[in-house]
């Protein structure tokens, strides 16, 4: 909007206005933007909270230690929503796709986590939507973000080719020849494609999730994860970059540098009522819409196969859960003391900063090695 109205209707009566054209100073002041946003109306939201009496429901079979922070406001995620959409809207040119997929695709999963958390509240208990629900909803998102990048491919914006880390000249396309397919339902020729955007944006969605169990933990993880995509979202819309490094420009794709930059102002702005001891707690309108943020962001701009180093700790928490749950169901025996794998490392002992903190310092590595990817190719 302001992009719009300073630079695209002013900029013809007022030259200095031409700064606003650079993304990196739209970048800037999206972070910022988000930071304040989150900082000014952060305790407005959490009094609410606290009036509605939305607070935390803590499992039984959790940690002990856990149970003092019964009661604390959740569903501070809307809190986040907020701070990523508004800068977004505000500092981005909204006459580009990729943007407004990625602002509903956000809104679409914090919707679901509101109606999540929101059955919580009213259930006065750990239990919100069911699971198959829960995944149902998460899947049809995620199909009609598939649908919107296929309409977006069908213009040359976008590409359905894989980009594979470490390897120069192999990228697979997910879209079948569509000769091989049944005449007249080229469709179907798609399917590998929805599947595995599905696949991406679910599973990153759920990552972080699960993730979400200690103060801090997730949205320090997700500051890390969204900085990364930043830098590589303005790398894949930079000429010059993206020919250094080869990898296939999508000029349109730079624009997501705004949305990246919101994301860790609005994460850092959380973080400072999130971390121990919390003052509120994201729920499932926060950590769905984080990671279905993540998760988009980063099929747009053709880097699927490095999310799992962009959020390692994140892939490391759901793996942990698969397994755990595997191992009872094959085995009747548990790998570790309790999962995610946070619970099991205070179980042995580790005090919650120090998990936490840990955490972090390996979420920052994953990050950087994701990033080291680009040149060793």
């Amino acid at each position: 909007m302001l992009y719009w109205l300073l630079y695209l209707k002013l900029f013809h009566y007022f030259s200095p206005f031409r700064i606003f054209r650079f993304l990196t100073f739209r970048t800037a002041f999206a972070s910022l933007t988000a930071l304040f946003t989150g900082l000014i109306i952060g305790p407005l939201v959490i009094n609410r909270l606290r009036d509605f009496q939305i607070g935390q429901f803590i499992r039984e079979e959790g940690p002990q230690a856990h149970h003092k922070k019964a009661g604390t406001p959740t569903m501070g995620g809307v809190l986040i929503a907020i701070s990523i959409i508004v800068p977004t809207l505000l500092w981005a040119d909204l006459s580009n796709k990729f943007i407004w997929v990625a602002v509903l695709s956000t809104a679409a999963f914090a919707g679901i986590g509101f109606a999540d958390d929101y059955l919580k509240t009213v259930h006065r208990r750990n239990l919100g939507l069911t699971g198959r629900t829960k995944l149902l909803l998460q899947i049809t998102t995620s199909v009609l973000i598939a649908i919107a990048l296929i309409g977006l491919q069908t213009r040359g914006l976008y590409s359905t080719k894989l980009i594979v880390p470490f390897v120069k000249t192999f990228r697979p396309d997910l879209v079948v020849d569509r000769w091989l397919v049944i005449p007249h339902m080229w469709l179907f020729s798609f399917l590998p494609f929805i599947g595995f955007v599905v696949l991406v944006i679910v599973g990153s969605s759920n990552a972080v999730n699960l993730t979400d169990g200690l103060d801090g933990l997730a949205i320090g993880c997700t500051i890390i994860a969204a900085g990364a995509l930043a830098v590589l979202t303005y790398i894949s819309g930079h000429a010059a970059f993206a020919n250094y490094l080869e990898l296939q420009r999508m000029p349109q794709v730079g624009e997501l540098t705004v949305f990246c930059g919101a994301m860790v102002g609005a994460a850092i702005g959380f973080l400072w009522y999130n971390a121990h001891p919390a003052e509120v707690f994201m729920g499932d309108v926060g950590s769905l819409a984080l990671g279905g943020a993540i998760g988009t962001v980063a099929v747009m701009i053709k880097q699927e196969l490095l999310l799992p180093f962009i959020g390692g700790i994140f892939v490391i928490e759901a793996v942990s859960v698969i397994l755990q749950v595997a191992s009872y169901k094959l085995r009747h025996k548990r790998i570790f003391k309790m999962a995610p794998l946070h619970h099991h490392f205070e179980l042995l002992g580790w005090s919650e900063s120090k998990i936490i903190v840990r955490f972090w310092i390996a979420s920052l590595v994953f990050a950087l090695f994701a990033l080291t990817t680009l040149k060793l190719r």
